[in-house]
């Protein structure tokens, strides 16, 4: 006799070796084991030293950060691992998304690398032009990061 729904739903809650991934986009040349920390030049703004560091649970939004980052090197996505608390990042959650939909979040603790994201497929060369264009405008209407 086979099983109920019920009993088949409650086989599929068994526990998993797999957690929630966190991702972090950028231009930056890193190793498995670096940690990416406050207190150097950000990848986005005119801020000498970033305040916060940021990371997303989307490989979408990762994409993003890897295309809009400052700098000439190659776009990079890193597998990271929080090393402390992390808290939803301002600038996304509660000006342009709310309830956090892009999975963005800050902290003021290091991320520590764990792996990198090989062979992902970036936006259009037109989109990410137009989103550079948009953030030059912001930047001209004196709006800027909550990266306080």
């Amino acid at each position: 006799m086979g099983k109920s729904r019920k009993e088949q739903t409650s086989e599929n809650k068994r526990p998993t070796v797999f957690t929630q991934s966190y991702f972090h986009g950028t231009k930056a040349d890193l190793q498995v084991g670096d940690l990416i920390e406050v207190g150097f030049n950000p990848n986005y703004g005119d801020q000498e030293k970033a305040r916060h560091i940021f990371l997303t649970a989307t490989m979408d939004a990762a994409i993003w950060g890897a295309e809009l980052a400052a700098g000439n090197g190659h776009e990079r996505i890193y597998v990271v691992e929080p090393t402390g608390e992390i808290e939803d990042d301002p600038d996304l959650t509660d000006k342009k998304f709310p309830g956090n939909p892009t999975k963005s979040y800050r902290s003021k603790q290091a991320f520590r690398i764990i792996g990198e994201v090989i062979g992902w497929q970036g936006h259009p060369s037109e989109q990410v032009g137009s989103m550079k264009e948009n953030l030059a405008m912001l930047k001209i209407q004196g709006i800027h990061s909550q990266n306080k």
